[in-house]
Order: C-alpha cells, then structure tokens, then sequence
C-alpha cells in the first residue's frame, strides 16, 4: 500500500485502520477547508451569544462543576478559560507513550473540527503543528475519573499551547514556552469556552484505547501462530478445528479461527501423521472458541471506539443551525470504561490458555521429555519458564478487575457518578506487557517441543517462523540462563510480522 503522506483533518470519519496507517506512516495533518468553514461558522455564533445573550451560559459565562452558578464578566472570559487549563493540569504517575499523546492531539483535532465545539481555527491548527513538528505535551498515566471526559491529561496536553507546561522535543524534554519561541509561535489566546472544548472530552481514553488496540490485534495474530506451533509439538489433532465444527456454532471468530488454524498448520506431517490418542486437553481443543471469542471482543471494542472517536465529546454542545447551547453529558467515558474492561478481560484469555498449552508442554506428556529437555533431573530445563508465566497471568486477572464498577464522588457532588474509564483503558497497557512476555515464553517451548519431534516437520510456515527464530535462539541441550533467552526471543517477537 502507498504510503499516505497527508492526511485533512475533518473530510471523512475516522476508523482504526486509518489511524494505524497514519501512526505507522509517519502521515502529516492539515485540516480541511470544510472543517474550517464548520468550526469558524460555530466560532461566530458563539461570539455573538456572548455579546448579546445576557442568559448564562455553562463554563462560558459561569465558572465550572459545581460552580456552574458564578457568573463570569466578559473582560474575564479568556482568563476563565486560561485559569481552567491551568487548574486542572494535574495528572500524575508515569509519562505516557508518545504515541498515546499523538493520538490524543489527532483525536481532538477531529472532535473539533466537527464544529460544534466554538474553538477557533487557530487553536486546532496549532494542535496539528504540534503533530507535525512532533512537538509532544508531557502527559502522565493518572488524574482522570473518566467522568466530565478526561480533564487532568486533557489538560496537560493543552498547556503548551498557551506557553505553559513541558513538552518532549527533539528527544528533550523542555518547557512548552521554551519551543514556542524555537518555532517563532505565539501562545494562543483562548477565546470564551475554548478551554472548556479542549479539557472536555474522551480523547485520553480513545487514545489509549486505540494504542491497545494495535498491540491487542497484533497479540492475536502472534498467539494463533504460537498456538498452532504449540499443537504440532504436542502432537495435537486437527479435527477440532475442521470447518464442520465451527459452522454448527457460527460465532465469526470461532469460523475465522478455524480456518486461519487449517492454512497454518497445511502441509504438516506431524498433524497428519497417526494419532494414539482421541482428544486433546482444552487448551488445544478448544483454540477456536477461546481465540475466536477475544477476536470478537476486539471487534465489539472496535466498533465501540469507532463511534467514539467520531463523536463530539466536550460541553456544553454548540448548535449555531438550532440557536442552541446545550450542556449535556457526552463526555461521560462509561461506553468506554464498560468496553475497556471486556477488552481486558478478554485479551487476559489469550495468556491464560497459553500458559496451559505451555504447561502441557513440559509435563513429560507424547513422547516429550520432562521440561522439554533430554536429561531432565541433571537440567531443569523448561521447568521454571512457567512459572513465570503463570505469575503473569495471575496479574493480569489482577488488571482484569473492573474499574467501571468504581466510581468516587467528585465536584461537590456534582459529579456524582463517574466511569474509571481512564483507569480501564490505561491498564490495558499492563495486561499487553505481560502478554507479551508470555507469548515469548510459548514460542520458547514450542518450538522446542516441535523439534523434538524430528525428523517430522511441522507445515512451511511454522518451520520457516522456527527457522528464523533459531537464528537469535539456539535449540536447548543443556540448561542456559532463561533470562538471556527470554530477552532474545523479545527482541525477536518484537520485530517479527506475523503475516499468515
């Protein structure tokens, strides 16, 4: 596919496949001409709400929360909105990938263009040069309920943009006055509600959401190869995963995981060779119902996130069309933190079974030595590489605890009932990182077993993903230090594509 070079900001939805190509492909921003004329249109109107409407309006001539009822004088409106950044910059913790934080600058620039927010062009503008010149806001992990969306991060986002806050630049991390006057910008005057329109929002959530998204789907992929590497060196059956099976419970990922099981594993002698036994424990057996199911989670999350992204998310709503300005809540994160949470529970699965088919594996079961080693008791082989990744899937049943059922009283009560759906979507992060090392420690036993069954060979796919492997990872005669190994099957894993 051509790499895509430009992409405008406001002249079509956006979806997970766009967004992973702009990610990938380096793609710069502008916004459109018809996102202009929208937001400009919006802009005008609310100005002239301002000047001539004596009715109070929320966070544009009131103050915010549960001081919604203090009237704001117009000289005071920019100091207002310029206040709110400022207040509610206090997300703490960890700084956050940066590709998170690019995500969040594309993301707000789309919820703005859609015109209906009252910013003005140059304030989204600016978002995009911060995306172009990779100016990037540093933005900490903790800090937002996921409830008037996600203030503290939006927050420290949005400093630089009126010469406050720090920023990661050229690899240096500075003051965000500092690189305004490298880049000969003026800081921006927020105008009335702009502040409000930039902190409002689900924008922290969605990003991290669509970063898990990436690795999750990228998971998936690496697990049914590992799965089915895992197969041939326990001298599985195919027959679970005949097409017959999944057409008389048609659930898609269970019909998709199926076939992508049969074309891995074509060519196989070891699947098609005479089997002794009749079944397989579950954790084979039972590949496309458990796989199939977490691809349909992700698909559940994706569908979820792609109306999210395409949603205004910051209130009050302006509606210059209808004459109206109405305060809602749109910025409530609950269709995430709810999706989110399934999301890990389900990515939590794929660790899960891979631990057991890991476990099966080692326990001297078909003709496998004990630890997949030849003298097991002088080595212990395989023996303690599960334990590792059985502490790691019990943490991730750990992350996999709700944080949607939560929910703390904030703003005097005025927000009375929040998500967590920033505390759902940031865990996702911990429950990836484990998989990871558990999805190293498979192909580790894997594909070791799968040599023991030699001289069979497993399909050409799977002997080309351990031919490549063995160049970074030697087959093990003899105990060696698990430690180095895992590092280099990350470092292999990390780098490979798992195309099937």
């Amino acid at each position: 596919m051509e790499k895509l070079e430009m992409y405008e900001i406001g002249s079509s939805a956006l979806d997970y496949n766009l967004i992973e190509r702009i990610i990938k492909d380096g793609t710069k921003l502008k916004l459109s001409e018809e996102a202009k004329k929208r937001i400009q249109k919006c802009r005008d109107y609310l100005d002239a709400k301002t000047d001539h409407d004596t009715v109070p309006i929320y966070g544009v001539t009131t103050g915010f929360g549960s001081l919604c009822n203090k009237h704001i004088s117009r000289e005071d409106l920019t100091k207002l909105q310029e206040n709110l950044v400022k207040s509610h910059s206090c997300s703490v913790g960890t700084p956050v990938d940066e590709t998170v934080v690019r995500l969040m600058l594309l993301l707000k620039a789309h919820a703005l263009s859609m015109g209906f927010s009252g910013v003005q062009v140059a304030t989204v503008e600016r978002i995009l040069d911060f995306y172009n010149e990779g100016v990037m806001p540093v933005v900490y992990d903790r800090g937002s309920l996921g409830a008037s969306g996600d203030l503290s991060p939006l927050a420290n986002l949005f400093l630089p943009l009126i010469g406050e806050g720090e920023v990661m630049y050229k690899g240096k991390r500075t003051r965000g006055s500092e690189v305004l006057n490298i880049l000969g910008w003026k800081p921006i005057t927020l105008k009335s509600k702009e502040g409000l329109a930039l902190l409002n929002g689900t924008q922290f959530m969605s990003a991290n959401g669509i970063k898990a998204l990436i690795d999750g789907w990228h998971l998936v992929k690496c697990f049914d190869m590992l799965g089915a590497m895992s197969l041939d060196g326990f001298d599985g059956r195919i027959e679970p995963f005949w097409e017959c099976i999944q057409m008389v419970r048609p659930h898609a990922g269970q019909i998709e995981t199926g076939a992508v099981y049969r074309k891995l594993l074509e060519g196989s002698e070891i699947i098609a060779q005479k089997k002794d036994h009749v079944q397989d424990p579950y954790s084979f057996r039972c590949i496309p119902q458990v796989h199939g199911a977490v691809k349909d989670a992700l698909r559940h999350v994706t569908d979820v996130l792609h109306t999210e992204i395409n949603s205004v998310t910051d209130n009050p709503t302006v509606f210059p069309d209808d004459d109206l300005v109405v305060s809602g809540g749109n910025f409530h994160g609950e269709p995430l933190a709810l999706a989110f949470d399934y999301m890990g529970v389900a990515l939590h699965e794929l660790g899960n079974i891979s631990e057991r088919r890991v476990a099966q594996l080692i326990s001297g079961q078909r003709g496998l030595p004990e630890f997949l080693v030849a003298k097991p008791g002088l080595n212990s082989g395989f023996m303690i590489p599960q334990y590792a990744a059985a502490s790691m899937v019990s943490q991730n049943k750990m992350y996999s605890w709700t944080a949607s059922c939560d929910s703390i009283v904030s703003s005097n009560g005025q927000e009375d009932l929040v998500s967590m759906g920033a505390n759902a979507a940031t865990k996702l992060h911990h429950i990836i990182a484990n998989l990871q090392l558990i999805a190293c420690i498979e192909l580790m036993n894997a594909a070791q077993a799968v040599e023991f069954r030699r001289p069979l060979k497993s399909s050409p796919y799977i002997e080309s993903v351990i031919s490549a492997y063995r160049e970074k990872v030697p087959f093990v005669e003899d105990d060696v230090v698990m430690a180095d190994y895992i590092a280099k099957t990350v470092d292999f894993l990390s780098n490979f594509d798992v195309a099937y």
